[in-house]
């Protein structure tokens, strides 16, 4: 062993410490490595920065803007939208439904890119259904990882797996006795994809609640309101509710209704049936709408007031958000308090004069002056400097409103600004990466890029943006720890601690115990270095080593390059590093579910050798 394995051995303890008890932030511990590195000598300062111009690290931001762009246009919400309809409002099936549907599309596409398109659609139904998106990121992770195991182009390590055989087998000619390489066909490893999916899928549905994070969803009757507002405003104002109006309800107009004045209920949506079946819906309602039989009425209030509302009007409160589960998003709308300024136009006269619910498309719950709350006959209440209006909408109208300078919010408004407008041009920069990576063979990095740049050039986002979207955490974990899986490799130190393994066992490995051996040693070395470096190293090694133990060298490759992909306890592989920072993991978090699927995975991959490839006990 020389004095470079041993600082390299040192900082992979280092670092493994760092993560599980968490001292510093993960970008940080990146931070480190690209400094200690090189100022140890065990590498150059060149390759000490190489993370930041690697394939993966600029894939990695190029694909998040390309799901920004996506996310801005809406097209995450019809992504969205179809998904909840197809699996229902499950967490289990939402969860298999999502996780199963990016583990195929990685059998094709590069597991990040199937990873990040779905993460800004897998947000918005969490947000829209109320579900912890911890409870479904790392599922949906894990499975675009896997995925990659479904076909010979789905992941590097098989990309490269006949290429690497071939090498090998150039430089062992009298191999098999004398027989040439059988390269692997485009599904040969399939059977193996298929069972690892099933069984990742299986382990989340059951051990789902005992091995992901604790995050519990919001109780769907606990206040839409922050604490603060709760204080004042929630004795009567506490949730969302829909209501549907029975077939022989006589129609009328919400003024003739009176809801407000008689339940202290204000409609903030009526969703009505179209001539060809669809729902149109209408999101600020004035007073002169009509509510007709079969509409869906969405009303803020309280569960005594609406208990008082359905019980007195004979409507029918719903279960669930359904019809306007995408309009009460948290991530689309919500409640605001917006104080009147002493400049403003809106002194001295009443929201009905203004035309206030019309010009700015938001709808008013409560006016509160002077101690004193009012929930009746907003709209007739002359405003005065200083008097407080509790407000319901979405988020890109107040930041309309605020604009206005006629209102000061109590609290930050989210920016959200949404343009389908621009859609078709976001789908197009998709797709043209897509073509480039898929159809042309470009490199990832360079087809994501060129689609990031569209989205720039197409004004789908502006490049300030773009930058802001770059989740640069994620972007520094990585290009730390490509670096020190650099140093592992170019000092030996891989090779020499699998030389030092396999050579205490030598002599006494069956073909089955050898290659249990080989896959528990490449699925260690994907967690400390790249996948593709993991392959590199251990393809001949494996090869060499079931040469000697009278095994397939085939079969010994083909379980390096799926074993490559067993990267689930650490958030060292480039779409657990994505999903990280959205689900708010940490990395005890990794490690907990993690482990169990790492065991399951190499038990899987084992038994699938033995049936269907011929490995012998």
């Amino acid at each position: 062993m020389t004095p470079d394995m041993l600082i390299v051995f040192g900082f992979l303890i280092f670092v493994t410490l760092l993560f599980i008890f968490g001292i510093v932030r993960v970008d940080m511990v990146g931070l480190l490595m690209m400094i200690l590195l090189p100022l140890s000598g065990v590498i150059s300062p060149a390759d000490a920065l190489s993370g930041l111009s690697s394939n993966a690290v600029v894939s990695i931001i190029a694909v998040i803007i390309i799901g920004e762009g996506l996310d801005k246009t809406g097209a995450m919400n019809h992504l969205a939208r179809h998904i909840i309809k197809l699996a229902g409002r499950s967490e289990t099936r939402i969860m298999a439904f999502i996780a199963g549907t990016v583990a195929i599309l990685s059998s094709f596409m590069q597991n990040i890119g199937a990873a990040a398109l779905f993460l800004p659609a897998t947000s918005r139904i969490c947000g829209q259904l109320n579900i912890p998106v911890s409870r479904i990121l790392m599922p949906m992770g894990f499975c675009a990882v896997i995925g990659g195991c479904l076909s010979l182009v789905g992941s590097s390590p098989l990309i490269l797996l006949n290429d690497l055989m071939a090498a090998w087998w150039a430089n062992n000619p009298g191999a098999m006795a004398g027989q040439g390489p059988d390269p692997f066909g485009l599904f040969s490893v399939t059977p193996i994809g298929i069972a690892l999916i099933a069984t990742a899928l299986l382990y989340f549905i059951f051990f789902g609640k005992l091995v992901l994070p604790k995050t519990q969803a919001k109780d769907p009757d606990l206040c839409i309101l922050n604490q603060d507002l709760e204080c004042t405003y929630g004795t009567e104002i506490h949730n969302a509710y829909e209501l549907k109006v029975p077939m022989g309800f006589q129609t009328r107009r919400l003024d003739e209704l009176a809801l407000r004045p008689r339940f202290h209920s204000t409609v903030i949506c009526i969703c009505k049936r179209g001539a060809s079946g669809g729902w149109r819906r209408v999101s600020v309602p004035a007073r002169h709408d009509i509510v007709e039989p079969g509409d869906i009425v969405g009303m803020i209030s309280n569960k005594e007031h609406i208990n008082d509302l359905t019980q007195s009007m004979g409507w029918e409160l719903l279960p669930e958000l359904d019809h306007m589960a995408e309009v009460l998003s948290p991530d689309q709308a919500g409640v605001a308090e917006a104080i009147v300024s002493p400049r403003s136009e809106l002194v001295g006269k009443t929201l009905r004069q203004l035309y206030f619910r019309n010009r700015f498309q938001v709808n008013p719950l409560a006016h509160f002056r002077r101690d004193t709350v009012a929930f009746e006959n907003i709209s007739q209440i002359k405003l005065h400097a200083g008097d407080a209006l509790l407000l319901f909408g979405e988020w890109d109208k107040f930041n309309t409103l605020q604009q206005k300078k006629c209102m000061a919010f109590t609290q930050q408004i989210r920016e959200v600004t949404m343009h389908p407008e621009k859609s078709i041009f976001a789908l197009g920069c998709l797709a043209l990466a897509l073509f480039l990576a898929l159809g042309l063979k470009v490199q990832l990095s360079i087809a994501l890029l060129t689609g990031a740049v569209g989205m720039m050039l197409t004004r789908v986002l502006t490049i300030d943006e773009a930058y802001q979207g770059v989740d640069w955490m994620t972007v520094f974990l990585l290009a730390g720890l490509i670096p020190l899986g650099l140093a592992f490799e170019k000092t030996g130190a891989a090779l020499y601690l699998s030389s030092i393994i396999t050579g205490h066992m030598a002599g006494v490995l069956t073909p089955f115990f050898l290659f249990l051996l080989i896959g528990c040693l490449t699925s260690f070395f994907t967690l400390v270095i790249s996948n593709v470096g993991a392959a590199v190293l251990m393809v001949p090694l494996a090869m060499n080593m079931a040469l000697q133990c009278h095994a397939d060298p085939r079969m010994a490759a083909l379980l390096v390059a799926v074993a490559a992909s067993n990267t689930f306890a650490l958030p060292t592989h480039q779409v657990n590093a994505l999903i990280m920072r959205p689900g708010g993991y940490k990395i005890l978090d990794f490690i907990r579910a993690g482990t169990g699927l790492t065991l399951l995975y190499i038990l899987v991959v084992m038994s699938m050798m033995t049936l269907f490839y011929g490995i012998s006990a």
